[in-house]
């Protein structure tokens, strides 16, 4: 039988007396949030922090989080999970410590772009909305050869202005930056039935789009955390289940997406077991052009959700 997966806590010293309005909420996988504490820190009580490491079995780094956390002015907790969780169950268990009105979703690997980040989001905090993404960038993500293609992709399909974002907002909702009314979140949670990588929030946005008006502003934050290409495409060879998931779940929204069209359209074409591994070696060749590599990955990716179309 599979253990349970109990929590052990650690507070500041501003946690006990603090009646925030928003709370922050970083989940993290044996990635360093230090510089994201530090860019979040401040002296007002309206914002709190928790930090919640999924079972990342890193003892050194935990140290070092619990060392920030204790020396944060803003109240702050630190949660350890004695094993992984996953990123659906991760961050419903984070939401679980928030005593918030509204919950700020923030990835570990994230930094502010505007001085007065957290400022904007406890502005839109105190206009009730249900559900507001602020939007991601490359904008201090250091330039690296390994990181070309998904910094390239990234450009072109994540990082992208809130009025465009507004025209299919359901699928721009990304837990990377991402506002929730807490009522709204404890009727509508994440499906724990995710497992690996993908999928997961754009589905939660799918479900609460249905309820609830999903707002975009433009208060981004920059993803750090750029990966090399076979990274990247061990990404989508997991996601191709959570794929399937949000298919079956969401067929009338999810049939509009390119990346459904395409994957339709090469579940005709015979040998897929032939040619798919061409399109993966192609995005892997750094020597090949960059545009090049970037067309092949998506073109990969939909060829493997072909087989959940």
């Amino acid at each position: 039988m599979t253990a349970l997966i109990t929590e052990t806590l650690a507070n500041n010293a501003a946690w006990g007396q603090a009646a925030p309005r928003l709370s922050v909420l970083i989940p993290t996988f044996r990635d360093n949030p230090t510089a994201l504490l530090r860019a979040l820190d401040g002296t007002d009580g309206a914002a709190e922090i928790v930090v919640l490491d999924d079972g990342g079995g890193d003892e050194a780094l935990a140290a070092q989080i619990g060392k920030i956390i204790a020396g944060l002015k803003r109240p702050a907790r630190f949660v350890r999970l004695s094993r992984n969780a996953g990123r659906a169950q991760g961050r419903n268990r984070l939401a679980a410590h928030a005593r918030g009105r509204h919950l700020l979703f923030l990835d570990s690997d994230m930094l502010p772009d505007p001085r007065d980040f957290l400022s904007r989001w406890l502005a839109v905090a105190g206009d009730d909305a249900p559900v507001a993404f602020g939007g991601l960038s490359l904008n201090q993500t250091p330039i690296r050869p390994e990181h070309a293609l998904h910094r390239a992709m990234a450009l072109k399909s994540d990082c992208t202005p809130a009025p465009e974002r507004a025209k299919e907002p359901e699928k721009h909702v990304f837990t990377s930056n991402l506002l929730i009314r807490r009522d709204v979140f404890e009727t509508v949670a994440f499906d724990e039935g995710f497992a690996g990588w993908g999928w997961e929030d754009v589905e939660w946005g799918m479900r609460v789009g249905r309820a609830h008006p999903i707002l975009h502003i433009d208060n981004t934050a920059t993803h750090l955390g750029l990966d090399p290409a076979p990274v990247i495409a061990a990404k989508y060879e997991q996601s191709a289940a959570n794929f399937a998931r949000v298919v079956a779940a969401h067929h009338d929204l999810v049939s509009a997406y390119p990346s459904y069209k395409v994957a339709k359209a090469l579940k005709g074409v015979p040998l897929r077991g032939t040619w798919r591994p061409w399109l993966k070696a192609i995005a892997l060749a750094e020597s090949l052009p960059t545009p090049l590599r970037a067309f092949s990955m998506r073109l990969y990716r939909a060829a493997l959700y072909s087989d959940a179309v």
